[in-house]
This record gives structure tokens, C-alpha cells and sequence, in this order.
């Protein structure tokens, strides 16, 4: 059971050092996102999916651990959580701190990533709601009113002011 608790041990703390590296990934996209700088989100991007996908490694290796701790202890491993093992580890004082420590740290770093993803997220939202505005703004200027030129026959002669009535090229 000792090495089960180790073994639960580092990999919870493997696990905390990914978060908090995504974290700090996330927390850097923060500028970069406000500044609109796509080459630079693009990267910050596919080194959070590398984090990603160290993390969902170790959280598979988590499961088979606490699936083992749960066997030896004859738990059921749905309802066997880092708290429930806290408090069993009351006879073991170092054991019993070291998991409260990164039970700790763990909740730490995914609170704090879930506050600069939500931040992220409506950031986000703003730049895409400014492109809409500014999308629904060109298209208004196509239908601008013309100017009040008549001709002899009392015909309109006024030009539309604004863009052109050539549609949106997208290769430009």
C-alpha cells in the first residue's frame, strides 16, 4: 500500500507541475489574444495541446493508481476520492500532508486555469464580436444613400456614396 501511495503521490505531483504549465501558457495568451496577434495564438495553441496531452496521460496513470489503492483497500474506485484517502491516511502523518500538499496544489492550479480560460473566453468573444460589427459596417456602406442629383427628365442622376456595389472578395 506504501508504494501504491507514493506511486499516487508523484503522479499527482507530475500532474500539478502540467497544470501549472498550462497556466502559464494560458495566462501568456492573454496578451496575445487582446494585441490580435494570430501567428503567435496559433503557437501558444499547439503547445497548450501538447500540455494537454501530457496531462491526459497522467490522468489515465492517476486512474490506474487509485484503481489499485481502491482494490487493495476493496473500495469501489467511483467513490474513492484524494479526500476520502486523506482522511483514511491519518495513521500515516507524512504520507497524509504530502497528498493534502498536491491535493492543494492540484485545486490551486485548476481554479486558477479555469479563471484565465473564462477570461480568455470573453476576450475572444469581444474580437469576434468587433469583426461581426465591423463585417455588418462594410456591408451597411454598400447600401448608402445616393446623392440628390436629378437629370432634365427629373430622373435620379446621384451617384451611391460609399463603397462600390462589387460584393466582398475575400481574396483581397
Amino acid at each position: 500500500m506504501a508504494s501504491l501511495m507514493e506511486n499516487l503521490i508523484d503522479v499527482l505531483n507530475r500532474e500539478c507541475s502540467e497544470y501549472e504549465g498550462l497556466l502559464e501558457l494560458s495566462q501568456r495568451k492573454t496578451p496575445i489574444i487582446v494585441s490580435g496577434n494570430l501567428e503567435n495564438l496559433q503557437k501558444i495553441t499547439d503547445e497548450e495541446q501538447e500540455q494537454i496531452g501530457r496531462i491526459s496521460r497522467l490522468e489515465k496513470e492517476r486512474a490506474e493508481v487509485t484503481a489499485d489503492i481502491a482494490n487493495v483497500l476493496n473500495k469501489d474506485v467511483a467513490n474513492l476520492k484524494l479526500v476520502n484517502l486523506i482522511h483514511m491516511l491519518e495513521g500515516r502523518p507524512e504520507e497524509r500532508m504530502q497528498l493534502e500538499r498536491a491535493h492543494d496544489r492540484l485545486q490551486k492550479a485548476v481554479r486558477g486555469l479555469q479563471r484565465v480560460n473564462e477570461q480568455n473566453s470573453e476576450l475572444l468573444s469581444n474580437a469576434l464580436e468587433m469583426v461581426e460589427f465591423e463585417m455588418n459596417l462594410l456591408q451597411a456602406s454598400k447600401t448608402a444613400p445616393e446623392t440628390a442629383n436629378y437629370n432634365r427628365g427629373a430622373y435620379s442622376a446621384g451617384s451611391t456614396m460609399g463603397v462600390s456595389s462589387r460584393g466582398f472578395d475575400a481574396k483581397q
